[in-house]
C-alpha cells in the first residue's frame, strides 16, 4: 500500500475570533471550541490513521514556533512557514513538492486546521474510503458534508452517480461545485438531497495531483519546481521560500483546480462537522443556562438572554445586566462587546484597529 500523509492547512489569521484570536496565535492555536488548540485537536483525531512524524502542516512564518509549542509531537521539518500568504493551490502545490520528496507515489489528504469534529473514529473511517479510492484510481477525492440545515454560508457539492464501494463506503462522482447560495437555492439544496457541504477536504495520490497542477496551473506548478530543484541541492527551505513564495500565483485550490477537474469524487460524511467560522457558533457546542446564554469563565449574569461570554481569566468577572443577544469576550489587554448581528463585521473592526499605530499590538 502506498505511504499515506496528511497536510494540515494552518495559515488563517482568525479575525472573527478576535480579540482572543490574534495574527500570532489565532483561532486555529486556540481552545475556541475544547480544552485543547483546535489545530492539536486535528491532529488527535488522525490517530491511527497515520502517524503524527507524517503530518505536514502549513502555516504562515509569524505562527510556526506557536504550531510547534502547541502540537510539540510534529516533525519540526515538516512544519512549514508561508512568509506570505498564497491562497491554498499555492498550499497544495508546496504540499505536493514535499510529499513528492518523501515518496513520489505517496497519498495525501489536505484537511484545514480548526473545523470541530467530535466523531473522530467516523471522520478517520471515512478518510479511509476516501484514501482507498484515491489510491485506486487516478481520482481527486473530496468528502461532502452532510447538510443539516439550508446553510448560506457554505458553498455545495452536487453529487452524482455511483463510482464503487471502497474500505465499505460508497464514493460518488461530483457533478458540480457550486459557490454559497441565497437562502431559497440553500432550502432547494437540502431538500433536493444531493447537494452536500464542501468542508475543503481533499484526498489524492501525489501523481494525481501532480497531473492537474501541471495541467491546470502549469504556471503556479513551474515556479514550484525552483523549490523542489533548491531542496534536492541542500539549500534551506526558508531561504527558498522567501525568494520564490512571494511571486506565486494567488489562487484558491477551488477555482485553479478543483472545479476545472472532471476527476473529482466525493465520499459523503460519517461524522460530525462544523466550520466554526465566528463567534455565535461557539454557542452550538456549549450547554445554555435556562435563559440562553452560554458561558465560558468566569460570569454573572442578571435579566440577560440568549448572550455569549467567553474569558479564559480566572480572576475577572464579566457581569451582564438586562442584556440581550451580546458577545463579550475578554482578554488580558482588550475586551469586545457587540450584538451578535454583527459578529461578521469583526474581521473588518480588526483591520480598522490595525491601521492605527497605537493599537497594532492588538493585531
Amino acid at each position: 500500500m502506498s505511504k499515506r500523509f496528511v497536510v494540515i492547512m494552518a495559515g488563517g489569521r482568525g479575525e472573527r475570533f478576535w480579540p482572543e484570536s490574534r495574527i500570532a496565535r489565532p483561532k486555529q492555536l486556540l481552545p475556541i471550541v475544547g480544552e485543547k488548540a483546535m489545530l492539536a485537536q486535528t491532529i488527535d483525531r488522525l490517530a491511527g490513521l497515520v502517524s503524527p512524524q507524517d503530518v505536514f502542516v502549513i502555516t504562515n512564518a509569524e505562527q510556526r514556533d506557536a504550531v510547534l509549542e502547541v502540537c510539540p509531537e510534529l516533525d519540526p521539518n515538516k512544519v512549514i512557514g508561508e512568509p506570505v500568504g498564497r491562497d491554498t493551490a499555492a498550499a497544495v502545490g508546496l504540499a505536493t513538492v514535499l510529499v513528492r520528496r518523501e515518496d513520489p507515489n505517496a497519498s495525501f489528504a489536505m484537511l484545514p486546521a480548526d473545523a470541530v469534529i467530535h466523531d473522530a473514529a467516523g471522520l478517520r473511517d471515512t478518510l479511509e474510503s476516501a484514501f482507498a479510492a484515491a489510491e485506486a484510481q487516478p481520482v481527486l477525492a473530496t468528502i461532502g458534508i452532510t447538510a443539516s440545515f439550508p446553510a448560506t454560508g457554505y458553498g455545495y457539492i452536487q453529487q452524482a452517480d455511483a463510482m464503487g464501494e471502497f474500505a465499505a463506503r460508497s464514493v460518488y462522482h461530483v457533478q458540480r461545485f457550486v459557490e454559497k447560495p441565497d437562502l431559497a437555492t440553500a432550502e432547494s439544496y437540502l431538500a433536493d438531497g444531493n447537494y452536500f457541504w464542501n468542508a475543503g477536504m481533499f484526498i489524492w495520490s501525489v501523481p494525481s495531483i501532480v497531473a492537474e497542477l501541471e495541467k491546470s496551473t502549469p504556471t503556479l506548478w513551474q515556479a514550484l519546481q525552483a523549490i523542489d530543484q533548491g531542496l534536492a541541492a541542500g539549500q534551506d527551505i526558508d531561504a527558498l521560500l522567501a525568494t520564490h513564495y512571494p511571486t506565486l500565483e494567488k489562487i484558491s485550490v477551488d477555482y485553479a483546480i478543483i472545479e476545472k477537474a472532471s476527476n473529482v469524487v466525493m465520499v459523503e460524511s460519517g461524522f460530525d462537522w462544523d466550520d466554526v467560522g465566528e463567534w455565535p457558533a461557539v454557542a452550538r457546542h456549549y450547554p445554555a443556562d435556562d435563559n440562553g446564554n452560554v458561558v465560558r469563565g468566569q460570569a454573572e449574569l442578571s435579566d440577560s438572554q440568549d448572550n455569549i461570554v467567553y474569558s479564559r481569566d480566572d480572576t475577572h468577572l464579566v457581569a451582564l445586566l438586562g442584556v440581550k443577544d451580546l458577545i463579550v469576550v475578554k482578554t488580558g489587554d482588550a475586551t469586545l462587546v457587540c450584538h451578535k448581528d454583527k459578529a461578521q463585521e469583526i474581521k473588518a473592526l480588526v483591520n480598522k484597529i490595525g491601521a492605527q499605530e497605537a493599537y497594532k499590538r492588538l493585531m
